[in-house]
């Protein structure tokens, strides 16, 4: 994909970027990017109180996760104090057909207009949207690169124990196994998901994945509460394999310190040299099981287990799972 296909897919900016460097941290078609805006650019993943014209210029730099932003702390604050209107009375003052829902305004739905009011809280669709559609809607990957055959998605993160974690608009965090892992171990039998409600610990063992008589414990990349479990993929593990990081996700994560539970996790450039070094770690368990391996630059194919199981179901997991 070229640059600037990039672009006209991300929407906006001269300087744009993974999220690192200088710039506004945000989310940009599901990505985190770092984004500089030039000042003839639209912006396209506007603050709500920017969508609603009280301020003139705010680019959304908490994954549109209003509750844990101090900006809109600071700004319901100076309301309070008589220094700002509210965001919802500056749009009660438009004309019925632009009063449209705060998703809207921020640009992650199509125009639908309010019918409450800018009471969200009585809004079924409000509670719909966030409860709901974003935890059951899948988020593909933007762009990938592959090391040895094993693709490693842009903007993802990675625990050492080959999960992923990637942040959602509105700030939850979904969570996967990686590619690495499910060509490693084949196709399961059964993926044993925790339940909705169920406390996470990062580096700690937070579910299961079972082959015949063979089960491998999964670490949790990261700490949280679980908000959704992929009810598809508990019904068919299959879809893990076939699409790890889309409909194969497992569950969704909600932290409210996202900044600090990243920081344990290595990014997707980080993760290129990390996944080259357990590739090779693998290469080196395969030629003493099966002799020296061909040296054309092949890739290893998928169900590496399956077709080598002197391997040994319990050396993999404990080498490369950390478990």
């Amino acid at each position: 994909m070229t640059q600037e296909t990039k672009r006209s897919q991300v929407g906006f900016g001269t300087t744009y970027q993974k999220d690192s460097g200088d710039g506004i941290k945000t989310v940009l078609g599901g990505q985190v990017w770092m984004v500089k805006p030039d000042k003839q650019t639209e912006i396209q993943n506007p603050c709500l109180w920017m969508g609603a014209g009280v301020i003139k210029s705010k680019e959304c730099t908490n994954y549109y996760d209003c509750t844990t932003c101090k900006y809109d702390a600071g700004m319901i604050k100076a309301v309070a104090k008589g220094k700002r209107i509210s965001w919802q009375d500056a749009m009660r003052k438009r004309q019925t057909l632009d009063r449209v829902c705060r998703h809207s305004l921020t640009n992650r739905i199509d125009n639908r207009v309010c019918a409450y009011d800018y009471q969200c809280a009585d809004c079924d669709f409000d509670q719909y949207f966030e409860e709901v559609y974003q935890q059951k809607t899948k988020s593909m990957p933007f762009g990938s690169q592959q090391v040895k055959g094993f693709d490693v998605p842009e903007f993802y993160y990675f625990h050492n124990g080959h999960t992923w974690a990637r942040i959602e608009s509105g700030g939850n965090i979904r969570i996967g196994l990686d590619d690495f892992s499910l060509k490693l171990l084949g196709k399961a039998d059964a993926l044993e998901l925790p339940l909705m409600g169920k406390e996470l610990s990062q580096g700690k063992v937070g579910w299961g994945l079972k082959r015949k008589d063979n089960l491998a414990d999964l670490l949790s990349p990261v700490d949280g509460v679980i908000m959704e479990v992929n009810a598809a993929v508990r019904e068919n593990p299959e879809i893990a394999n076939s699409e790890p990081y889309g409909d194969g996700w497992l569950f969704t994560v909600r932290n409210p310190n996202l900044k600090q539970t990243l920081e344990q996790l290595m990014t997707d450039k980080d993760s290129l040299g990390w996944m080259n070094d357990e590739v090779t770690q693998l290469e080196g368990m395969i030629e003493k099981v099966a002799g020296p391996l061909a040296a054309d630059g092949g890739v290893l194919q998928a169900d590496i287990f399956g077709n080598l199981p002197d391997l040994g179901w319990n050396n993999l997991t404990r080498t490369f799972l950390k478990t």
